[in-house]
């Protein structure tokens, strides 16, 4: 089967990332935070809808530069040694493949690191994955057929508690049981502290930047959607183009600003990626194991109501019905835009001492319509 080539997408420079996604922009997905809470927990599956796309208060977005100007070279340093652990063990030939959406941006950093470092220009695509249903197969194709000799190294932001890096795993298996040809399920992240990476820039769980904010932090770019209505057997998976958001996008800002930091973080990156590759780093999945006491600590009996990490809470605040923020402590510099979204929307904030992410949002389950 001969898929088609994509169309431009996205407001990243072209040379950064082509989106393999089918732009559904004049279609109407959104949904609002309490309509679609209620269909995910009813059983409707998250991706046959989008959430309204969060409009940020002045004092939010000043938070988010603000942040970006104190977390830029951290996170130039973690793209970088991700970077650095790619071509040690995976050589030159080799095509970056973010997860969409937020493996996009990681994505642009490592791709510009090794340009500006080492002088190499390698492919970058972004594709969807979803929980429950896998990656994109029309996209691994379209890469297969484009890029023939070539491995696919597949990038995200970062990890919760690990359940993407299970999807493209089960996904990878499936597709060489399907197609005969076996894909490097190894995911490099920028930060990992689910510990259920082996390459990943640090395993701290701070704030990146572009965890903060939504489609204008991702190229304008929403959440990815498959619905058998609008996605035919020969599509790309599809998302929206939010070109009315152009005023407020601030995808190629962020790149741009921790990309200045590439000459100066080289050295370092270095160092820690050999560092790392001798100390044969391997999962643990810690993350994963204090999601269970969490579970039982509260009662919650569906794991993906639980979610681990800054990315992952704030993604909870912005898009879900949240029930309560932990944190490990209140003065942890990387809560500010935690503590500020929470106050926001009315959630409570409890410390829990101890805990092995910097925060965890927690989602009420809604065991009958009167919750």
């Amino acid at each position: 089967m001969k898929i088609s080539a994509p169309q431009p997408m996205g407001s990243y420079n072209p040379d950064d990332v082509t989106f393999l996604l089918k732009n559904l922009q004049s279609v109407e997905l959104e949904t609002s935070t309490e309509d679609r809470e209620k269909a995910i927990q009813s059983g409707i599956h998250y991706s046959e809808m989008l959430p309204v796309e969060y409009r940020p208060t002045a004092e939010y977005l000043q938070l988010f530069h603000e942040t970006l100007r104190q977390t830029a070279e951290k996170v130039a340093l973690a793209a970088g040694k991700a970077a650095e652990l790619i071509i040690r063990k995976r050589g030159t030939k080799v095509v970056l493949v973010s997860l969409a959406r937020a493996g996009t941006p990681a994505g642009i950093l490592m791709k510009r690191y090794l340009q500006h470092v080492y002088g190499i220009s390698l492919a970058h695509y972004s594709v969807s994955i979803i929980r429950g249903k896998g990656i994109d197969e029309n996209a691994l194709l379209y890469l297969l057929q484009t890029h023939s000799g070539d491995e696919i190294q597949f990038v995200d932001g970062w990890t919760g508690k690990g359940a993407i890096s299970q999807v493209l795993a089960k996904s990878c298996a499936d597709f060489e049981k399907k197609h005969n040809i076996r894909l490097n399920s190894d995911l490099a992240v920028l930060a990992d502290p689910g510990e259920c990476s082996e390459t990943f820039g640090t395993r701290e769980d701070f704030l990146i930047p572009s965890a903060c904010l939504n489609s204008t932090v991702s190229g304008l770019v929403s959440r990815t959607v498959l619905r058998e209505d609008l996605i035919g057997p020969d599509d790309f998976h599809g998302a929206k183009y939010y070109a009315e958001w152009a005023g407020e996008d601030v995808s190629q800002l962020f790149v741009d600003t921790v990309s200045r930091y590439f000459p100066s973080i080289a050295e370092l990156a270095r160092l820690q990626a050999e560092q790392h590759l001798n100390a044969q780093v391997e999962p643990s999945w810690r993350g994963l194991q204090e999601i269970g006491h969490l579970q039982s600590q509260f009662g919650i009996e569906d794991i993906n109501l639980v979610k681990p990490g800054v990315g992952e809470t704030t993604r909870v605040l912005l898009r879900r019905v949240p029930w309560k923020i932990l944190v490990d402590r209140l003065d942890n510099p990387n809560l500010k835009h935690i503590l500020l979204l929470a106050a926001d929307r009315q959630v409570p904030v409890e410390v829990s001492p101890g805990l092995h992410y910097s925060c965890c949002g927690l989602i009420l389950p809604r065991r009958d319509e009167s919750v």
